[in-house]
This record gives C-alpha cells, structure tokens and sequence, in this order.
C-alpha cells in the first residue's frame, strides 16, 4: 500500500490527541502542499474571491467527475442538502422520507424547508434504506425522499427510482460521504433527481473549511440552485427570488480543484486499506461492514459493530489508536425533534445501530505498521 510515509513524504502528526488518528488531515495538506500553495497564490493575485473562474472551473470538473451534467457549488453539505430541496419546490405541508440512522444535517434540511422528516428504518446490514422500507413509510403528503449513502456505502438505487418515479417523487441523493463511489458502475452523483455533497475537511474530498455542491441532470433545477445560492440573483442587484448566501469561495474552489486531481488515488489507498481490515480482522466479537457486490464503497469511514462498544473504543484509547460513534444518538432521539414524538424503540435497528458501531482509523495516509497495529489492537479485543 503507498501511503504519505511510503512516498518520501514527511508526514507531521495529527490533530488528534493518539498515535494513530481516526483520520489524519494534516497528511494529506501536506502530501499536496506545493499544488494547494499555488492555486492559493493565484487566487490571491487575481483577488477575485466570489463566484469566479475557481468556482466555475471546479463546478465543471465535479459535474464531470460525478457524471453529471451541472454541479452548482455552496456553502456547506446542509446548504446543499437545503437548497437541492427548496429549488424543487418541497415546503410545508410536504414529507420528506429520511434514514432513521444518519447524520441530523440530513433532517435539519427538510425542516429548514419547512417539511416534515419522516424516518425509516435502515436495512440491518447495510445500515442504508431499501425501497421496499420507504413504500412501507410512505404518507400521503410524502413528496421527497432522500436515500443516503451512509460511510460511503451507495445506497441501493434502482429499486428506490423505480418506486419514486411511480410516485412521482423527488429523489435527492446525500452523498456528502460518498465522493467516488459507485452503485452498478455508476458514480454516486447522478442516480437520482439531484444530489447533495459535503466538501468537510475530513471528507473524501475535503476543502479547508466547509463547503458542498449539488449535482443534477436538470438544468432548472441546477439553475434555480445557483440563483437561491445567491440571494436570488441572476444580476447584481436584481432579485427574482427570496435566496441565501451559500456561496463556496474561491479559495475552496482552487483547493478543492488540487485535491479532485486525487481523489481516486486516495480511494484507491482507502480501499486497500479497507480490504485488509476485511481480511485480517478475526475477532468473534466484531461485526464487520459489508458491501453488496454491486457497490464499490467510498470508504469515508470503516465502520465495526460489537455488542460491547464503549468497551471496545475504551481499549483501543488505552493502545493509542483513535476511534469515533458515527453517530450514538439517532436524530428521533435528539431533543430538537422530540415535537415529532417517536418514542424509544421506535426504530429498532437505528437504536441498535447507535449503540454498537465504531469507526476505526480510515484514511490515505495510513502506513502499513499502522494498519496492522489497528487489526492487532481490534483483534486482542476481549
């Protein structure tokens, strides 16, 4: 495997406080420091910073890497996530089905809209939600759906598109974990009406700050993206719709542009990292993920299940490698939905999910001793 090490690269400890890191972003900075230091420089010489030729070019070269036709670029993954909703029209009155399991930014966008979240329980093994769960959810008022490609794992799309063009619904991917993954062949990005990305920092594709996007196929609806993105305005001063301000900057634009140019090497890494926790993790104890023969994972994050979890976080915190619950508390369960009122068991298999899963390091950089430190560490577990 080449990570940053192997690569003659000098490589500078994480942020985290263990020795091996749940993700090292400092490495990766580095690994392309020269390449990021020039696009900054040539930002700051033009001292265009809104809406200029960085965002227009890294646009083009994310809607190609995606497979779509349009990617409108945004502030962060919930803008994205927000204003992929509100430029096809979902608002109140309407439901919106959502993973019971997910990050809360996937909700806190339906409510922004001022829609209802409606949850649905995950499929078991793949921790993402199947067709068959959202028929069975369906309201009479649900408009939208929103599958998520959790840990990098694609959601299986076909199925979901067949029942949400019967219905006639919207379909927006949130693939804010996904950058690179494929479903059948096909990159995340473009399967469903529209997606929405997060460029996070620990993110496969990470800026230096927050920013997002939003991929289609739709040319109204990618241009109504761009306009509510920018106050409404198609010209400086004029205002056809009440927008936001959710604009990706131009230095995030030129870093993210450097790092794009990588981004399949570094899966690619991931990958090889993945395959050998697969293989090499042999612990009775630990449950671990599992991709469909028709997904090609991203590897955001590796995600092991065990029965006793704190345990197992507690243990690997005492050998020094670092580890992260994505996520303990389900969004039903957090107090800025409890005016929905889903009572404790109301998903069983989030509830049981948010108490048994733990990442464990993932990322490009890596070394192979690192690796094998991780499986020895899972392995000695109990």
């Amino acid at each position: 495997m080449q990570t940053g090490l192997q690569r003659g690269k000098h490589v500078e400890p994480s942020e985290s406080e263990l020795p091996i890191p749940l993700i090292d972003i400092r490495a990766a900075t580095l690994e392309l420091k020269r390449e990021i230091d020039d696009s900054i420089s040539a930002v700051l010489d033009r001292s265009h910073f809104i809406l200029g030729p960085e965002v227009e070019e890294f646009d083009r070269a994310f809607a190609s890497y995606a497979g779509a036709s349009h990617s409108v670029s945004v502030g962060s993954g919930l803008s994205a996530l927000h204003l992929g909703l509100s430029a096809a029209g979902i608002g109140p009155g309407d439901d919106v089905l959502v993973p019971a399991n997910t990050f809360i930014a996937t909700w806190l966008a339906v409510s922004e809209v001022g829609a209802r979240p409606v949850p649905v329980d995950p499929d078991a093994t793949t921790c993402n939600v199947t067709a068959a769960a959202l028929e069975s959810a369906m309201t009479p008022t649900t408009r939208a759906i929103i599958p998520v490609h959790l840990y990098g794992l694609p959601a299986e799309m076909d199925p979901i598109m067949e029942m949400a063009g019967r219905r006639g619904l919207f379909i927006l991917e949130d693939a804010a974990q996904a950058h690179g993954a494929e479903y059948r062949g096909r990159r995340v990005g473009s399967l469903g009406n529209a997606a929405a990305w997060s460029f996070y920092p620990t993110k496969n594709l990470g800026a230096l700050g927050d920013g997002g996007a939003v991929t289609t196929n739709d040319v109204a609806l990618a241009e109504r993206i761009r306009l509510l993105r920018n106050y409404g305005s198609p010209t400086k001063y004029v205002h056809t719709l009440k927008g936001t301000n959710s604009r990706l900057d131009e230095i995030q634009a030129a870093v993210l542009r450097v790092k794009l140019r990588h981004l399949d090497e570094w899966n690619a890494r991931r990958k090889t990292v993945a395959e050998r926790y697969l293989r090499q993790i042999q612990n009775p104890l630990i449950r671990l993920p599992v991709a469909p023969s028709w997904a090609s994972p991203s590897w955001y994050v590796f995600v092991v299940r065990c029965p006793r979890r704190d345990d197992l976080q507690a243990h690997l915190k005492a050998r020094g490698v670092d580890s992260m619950i994505h996520y303990p508390v389900p969004p039903h369960r957090q107090g800025a939905y409890t005016d929905l009122g889903h009572a404790e068991g109301a998903f069983p298999v989030a509830e049981r999910l948010s108490a048994e899963v733990l990442s464990i390091p993932m990322g490009p950089h890596l070394s192979d001793e690192q690796v094998q430190f991780v499986v020895d560490s899972v392995n000695a577990f109990g």
